[in-house]
């Protein structure tokens, strides 16, 4: 503020002091001579300082022209001048708004007009690291891939762009299903960039399909270090990793270090389901029975699972279904209320021949979750109570149509798989897998051996019906004729020849010729002999529609 003021008062005591010496100088009425070649001119103060002007500005004219003519040698001798200078900004601005153009290009994907820009850019502008990399950029949108690995080998030679070519090329090399090669790539522009996390995620998902489970381990190390993924998150994928470390390391002889990563994996995530049997196998290797017992019984309160039962079973195979239903007991109290333990509970109950408590234990999961198991389940109860083979077989037959319940579904494209692993088959998704249902169901029209079910159900008749072949005859026959009437010949009948309560294959079925009876009217008919009762006929029912019972009249009950 003090400063702009002494500015001022500078500027008016200058514009003071010329004015009071113009005015002092015109009341003097003196003039200014100057003589030159014998000619003098006399100028008044108002003229003498218009002199003095016009001749300043001819003295700059004259310096500026002969800056010009000293840039015209220069410029002819090849140094760097203003005119040089003139043409290469004239240049440069062509380059930039070629590079521009050519961004906007590759960006609304027309890949030949990016091109077009490209060479132009590239033609104006001296900057390699900029026209190369939308040159590769624009290769790509116009789909030319020799031609952009070609650009991005080039931009290897400069450390400002070596790691967006090494980047190019991996996606290059992903394209082509070469997924060695892209986590080669992908571990070199790691080592350019290691807080890049787009790199990060991609070299942690090359290594999980490539089984590099180390240095898998090693970058979610440094992610979860970095801040950038939840400490259970971290701490869950860490154990799925030393999981498959620890299989491999098992696979080569190594039990003792195998075992170790197996039971560390399942300390850190008791969910994880795989690493609970991997572990208790290595516990019951070793003889520790409590230790195998613990962790499988901790696992089985957080996730229970088919897999845990089974592995709880090995640690005393060789005991009587009795003892093994009391000592499951204690595996089934970490959490008795899920289905997975009603079901566990029916089955140890079928084997120990308790058909009745084995019922009650399943409850009516049967009927509010049909499943293969659970219908298989019932199916077993029903033939061990005794029922009849018709109830056997149609539970055997519903189980034919039902869903297969929980199985190892992906998260990310739904797709099941038969066991757990690590990454999906169908998407490479890591730690996708959930121990569920699949969301579509098949109905019985698209399940195979559906086409099966009216010969696999069907019962005996409740009773013969009274009506005698004789009377039957009468009644169809006409009354005009006394001629015998010959019984049009039945077909063969396909029966399967399989034991009772079993699913028939194709090659079971054989053919039956079926019995008929001779309708023929005598007059004179012989007497009547004890007939034996008639075979019981099996009736065809479909899976989907109840039976309905008939009385001895052969009406239909209600």
């Amino acid at each position: 503020m003090l400063l702009s003021l002494l500015k001022i008062l500078f500027f008016f005591a200058v514009v003071l002091a010329v004015s009071l010496g113009a005015m002092h100088w015109s009341e003097t009425g003196q003039v200014l001579r100057v003589e030159y070649g014998g000619t003098e001119i006399a100028l008044s103060p108002l003229k003498a300082v218009a002199a003095l002007l016009i001749l300043m500005v001819l003295a700059w004219l004259a310096f500026r022209l002969l800056g010009l003519f000293l840039a015209f040698l220069r410029f002819i001798a090849g140094d760097e001048t203003a005119i040089n200078r003139y043409f290469a900004r004239n240049r440069q601005r062509k380059g930039y708004e070629a590079l521009g153009e050519g961004m906007l290009a590759v960006a609304s994907g027309e890949g030949k007009l990016a091109q077009d820009k490209a060479a132009k850019a590239e033609k104006f502008l001296n900057q390699p690291h900029i026209t190369n990399l939308l040159t590769a950029q624009a290769a790509e949108a116009a789909g030319d891939k020799n031609r952009a690995d070609v650009v991005y080998r080039r931009m290897l030679e400069d450390d400002r762009t070596r790691f967006v070519a090494i980047r190019g090329l991996m996606k290059h090399k992903l394209d082509q299903g070469e997924t060695h090669a892209a986590m080669l790539l992908a571990q070199k522009a790691y080592a350019l960039k290691p807080r890049h996390k787009e790199m990060q995620d991609t070299l942690l998902d090359l290594q999980t399909r490539e089984g590099e489970w180390k240095g898998a381990r090693a970058i979610l190390k440094d992610k979860r270090r970095q801040g950038d993924l939840p400490k259970d998150v971290v701490m869950r994928r860490d154990a799925i990793l030393a999981l498959q470390e620890a299989s491999e390391v098992l696979s080569q002889g190594n039990s003792i270090s195998a075992r170790e990563a197996a039971i560390s994996a399942a300390k850190a995530s008791p969910d994880l389901i795989p690493a609970a049997v991997l572990a208790a196998r290595s516990y019951i290797a070793q003889k520790d029975y409590r230790n195998a017992s613990r962790i499988l019984e901790k696992t089985w309160s957080v996730r229970p699972h088919p897999d845990v039962a089974a592995a709880y079973a090995e640690i005393v195979p060789d005991e009587t279904p009795t003892a093994r239903l009391k000592r499951f007991e204690r595996l089934i109290a970490k959490n008795p209320n899920v289905e997975e333990s009603h079901l566990l509970r029916a089955e140890l109950l079928l084997a120990a021949e308790d058909f009745p408590a084995a019922r009650r234990a399943l409850g009516d999961i049967a009927e509010k979750h049909p499943t293969v198991r659970t219908l298989s389940i019932m199916a077993a109860i029903e033939r061990g109570e005794g029922s009849d083979d018709s109830v056997v077989r149609g539970w055997l037959a519903r189980a034919l149509t039902a869903p297969r319940g929980p199985q190892w579904v992906c998260d990310k494209c739904h797709n099941v798989m038969g066991e757990w692993a690590p990454v999906c088959d169908s998407c490479d998704g890591f730690d996708t897998l959930t121990w569920r249902e699949p969301e579509e169901k098949r109905t019985t029209a698209g399940q195979p051996g559906a086409e099966m079910l009216p010969l696999l159900v069907g019962g005996p008749k409740p009773q013969a019906r009274a009506d005698t072949a004789e009377e039957i005859a009468e009644e169809v026959a006409p009354e005009t004729t006394a001629e015998p009437v010959t019984p049009a010949p039945k077909k063969p009948v396909e029966v399967a020849d399989v034991a009772p309560g079993m699913v028939p294959r194709e090659e079971d079925y054989i053919e039956v010729a079926p019995s008929h009876t001779d309708t023929r009217r005598d007059v004179t008919p012989p007497a009547p002999e004890p007939a034996p009762a008639p075979e019981a006929e099996r009736t065809l029912v479909r899976p989907d529609v109840e039976p309905v019972d008939e009385d001895a009249s052969g009406k239909k009950r209600p």
